[in-house]
């Protein structure tokens, strides 16, 4: 054998070791979530709502928190009638008091947390214009600070029984950086930079910290986001864009895949092809990805209409939207408790 075929036969074994130790250590850390208690941000309606259902079905005992009592309601009846045990807490996530208490309520009921998801989120559409500092803000105290709190809350219960799973909902967002979505990106980012520090931390402890970046999902949760500028446009333009199925997909599946994920104690998960695509794009081409983003940026609307106020997406519609372009997504809201009179 030369020295040619001899390197390539050690790559090989090198190779497949590498793939051997990988797939022991996923087996040591895979979990299963019958009896364990999992604790959902923003889990009243949307994402976070079909995620209790998929840990419920597989025997988990839910706690869900949210600002909204009548939504967290509306939730823990359709969760108990489907043999769901549930907990719920009313919670502002942007305030650090409140994440406290929801902990100590949450672990005073169930005893412990074996897995916190970090769900809740606010989004505001329109031009960079029209945001202003208190938009950043808001979306920093979501996306980065709520769950810093909530992680450093259940920190200590998770390391003295040298286990536990935190699971962070960012963005592809918080990859790619895209026009009209500026606070909701540049929250999105820190809170990646945050899961993937964390991660590298806390797995001497035997806790997995997994990244979530989702693309668009037909969640229904188009309804409560806050539009600015010319809001009926951008909104027409936004649901259009998450109706579509080639360019958003299934919340079901999403969060099939989310479940797995951290069942797996995966490190990242990137969700829906359009997603991954962007993102490997973006990490090869950073600079193209930035200039053909900023041509899309001329085709959106323009600075106008109702300016730095918003409006909320019920209160946003259009001839464009509800319609036949929008029907999945109207279908999601019905089904995921998004419908709302605010």
């Amino acid at each position: 054998m030369n020295k040619r075929a001899q390197a390539g036969l050690a790559i090989s074994i090198g190779f497949g070791a590498a793939l051997a130790a990988r797939a022991l250590l996923q087996k040591r850390r895979h979990i299963d979530f019958l009896g364990k208690t999992v604790l959902i941000t923003g889990g009243s309606r949307g994402l976070g709502l079909v995620m209790a259902r998929a840990f419920a079905a597989e025997g988990a005992r839910i706690a869900l928190c949210a600002r909204d009592k009548d939504e967290l309601e509306q939730a823990a009846v359709e969760l108990d009638d489907r043999g769901a045990e549930v907990f719920t807490v009313v919670c502002d996530m942007s305030e650090e008091r409140e994440i406290t208490r929801l902990i100590k309520k949450v672990q005073d009921h169930y005893g412990f947390i074996d897995i916190l998801i970090n769900n809740a989120g606010v989004i505001e559409v329109g031009p960079m214009e029209t945001m202003t500092i208190a938009d950043y803000e808001e979306a920093m105290r979501v996306h980065f600070w709520a769950p810093l709190h909530a992680s450093l809350a259940v920190l200590p219960s998770m390391k003295n029984r040298k286990e536990g799973r935190i699971v962070n909902i960012s963005s592809i967002g918080g990859k790619v950086s895209v026009p009209h979505l500026l606070p909701y990106c540049a929250s999105k980012f820190a809170l990646v930079g945050l899961s993937e520090g964390l991660r590298a931390e806390l797995l001497k402890y035997g806790i997995y910290v997994t990244t979530v970046c989702p693309g668009l999902m037909r969640t229904g949760s188009h309804l409560n986001a806050k539009f600015k500028g010319w809001n009926r446009a951008e909104y027409a333009l936004f649901t259009v864009m998450d109706a579509a199925p080639f360019s958003s997909m299934n919340v079901e599946n999403a969060a099939s895949q989310i479940l797995e994920a951290c069942r797996r104690g995966d490190a990242e998960v990137l969700l829906s092809v359009p997603a991954k695509i962007l993102g490997t794009f973006h990490a090869l081409y950073p600079g193209l990805t930035s200039d053909l983003l900023g041509l899309a940026a001329k085709l959106l609307p323009g600075v106008g209409g109702i300016g730095s106020n918003y409006e909320s997406g019920s209160k946003s519609q259009s001839w464009v939207s509800p319609s036949l372009l929008t029907a999945s997504i109207e279908g999601a809201a019905m089904r995921n408790n998004e419908k709302s009179s605010k």
